[in-house]
This record gives structure tokens, sequence and C-alpha cells, in this order.
């Protein structure tokens, strides 16, 4: 009998565990919210993941068309392809892998490693290839020692008609300090 009883609740979680995650997915597939990201290093990526997970949102990677190497990404090297994009204002790095559902979401959260105290020139490729009016856009990032501060400031200039809220760094962030985030 005690065997059944531990069998039956057993098979009682399981089937919870099923209902649950295809709940998830359900709401994931429903959502309303984009978390869209580039990661050069998965430092960004795990943030990103983080946060879709407390919103229920759509996961999306800002991937570029050519992938950054380490030296490509070697800050001190004044003629690495990061330091040459960074300086070059105009620079916009292809991306691959469009959305073709943009429409669908309302809120779209933005996230990035921070360089040179602002966003990378990917992030422009990645918000001039959409019609984000009337869609409300949430910066977050990740950084060795620069606040998020001066990114979410040149965004608004640089596409003041949007619906900007103000930004988070998520370094390390645990799973509570980003749900109060989102509320």
């Amino acid at each position: 009998m005690k065997k059944i009883a531990l069998f039956v609740v057993a098979l009682l979680a399981i089937c919870l565990s099923a209902s649950s995650q295809t709940k998830k997915q359900k709401e994931s597939k429903d959502s309303k919210v984009l978390v869209a990201y580039f990661s050069a290093t998965g430092t960004t990526k795990a943030a990103a993941q983080q946060l879709a997970e407390v919103t229920g949102g759509t996961l999306h990677e800002i991937k570029p068309e050519q992938p950054y190497t380490d030296a490509d990404l070697n800050w001190r090297d004044k003629q690495s392809r990061s330091s040459l994009e960074m300086k070059d204002k105009t620079s916009r790095p292809a991306i691959t892998g469009k959305l073709d559902n943009m429409k669908k979401y309302e809120v779209i959260y933005v996230g990035f490693p921070i360089w040179w105290n602002t966003c990378p020139t990917i992030i422009n490729t990645f918000m001039e290839a959409y019609d984000f009016k009337g869609k409300t856009i949430i910066p977050f990032a990740t950084s060795g020692g620069s606040s998020i501060r001066q990114s979410c400031e040149d965004l608004r200039n640089a596409y003041p008609s949007l619906n900007w809220k103000e930004g988070k760094l998520l370094n390390r962030a645990s799973k509570k300090e980003i749900e109060d985030w989102v509320k």
C-alpha cells in the first residue's frame, strides 16, 4: 500500500511539473514581452535568460553576422574591431536572425555589455531594424565597472521619439532583484 501511495504521489508530481512546463511555454509563446540581448562573452546572455524567465518574455539574441573574436574584443588595442566600431558613431555591424513578429511585442528589454561607457554600436543596428513606435523599451546591461546611465542617455538621444523606461545594470543580479526591478 505504501508503494502504491508513493507511486501515486510521484506520478502526480510528474503530471503537475509537465503541466507547469507546458503553461510556461505557452505563456512565453503568447508573451507580449521581448528580451533582446547582445552578448559578446556570455555575461549579458545569463542576465537576459534570467530576465526572460522572470518576465515570461521571449528571448532573442542579437547576433552579429560576423561573430566577435577575442582579438576583436581587445579594448586595449586601438585597432581592434570593437575599438574601431566604437570610435565610429555611424558604425552599424550587421546582424542575423531578424524577428518576423516584432509587432506582437509591447515591452522590449534591450540588453548589452557596456563598451566605452555606452552600448555597443550593434544595439543601434537592432534599434534601426524595427519600428518601436508605441512600444515600451527598457535597457539592461552588464559591465565590469561602468554604470548604465550614459548608455540610457545615449539611447534616448539617438531615438528620442521612443518610449524609454529607466534601465538597470544586472551584474550578477539575483532572481529576486530582477523580480523587484520588473515590478
